[in-house]
């Protein structure tokens, strides 16, 4: 599982780096989509950890999809469409509810710590 892990984290990443690079490659369309809903379905079901395997996936590629939509709505209503810019804020969105979530756990851990 590590090692699948790995490999997602390295398509999604190179993804990414082929969009922002405008890198002329047959791999950067399906590496850039496998980013753009990866990296928010990573954060959303790392969120939702109480849920069962099967519910927490189906929200978290349901989530992803919804993240998408509305980075590319709210940059078209305000006319500011771009490939890098969206890119930019999905990548922006996940990281920053991943960081929420490490926090949380940070403060449960060190809780937990206090109270034994």
């Amino acid at each position: 599982m590590p090692l699948l892990a790995g490999a997602a984290t390295a398509i999604g990443g190179v993804g990414a780096v082929l969009a922002l690079a405008d890198v002329d490659s047959p791999l950067r369309g399906p590496f850039t989509l496998f980013f753009l809903l990866a990296a928010p379905s990573v954060a959303i079901a790392a969120a939702l950890r109480g849920l069962a395997p099967f519910g927490r996936v189906l929200v978290s590629v349901a989530g992803a999809i919804t993240v998408n939509m509305l980075v590319a709505q709210g940059m078209l209503a305000v006319h500011r469409w771009s490939m890098h810019g969206g890119i930019a804020a999905v990548t922006a969105l996940s990281s920053v509810v991943l960081l929420l979530v490490a926090v949380r756990r940070l403060r449960r851990r060190a809780a937990r710590e206090r109270a034994s």
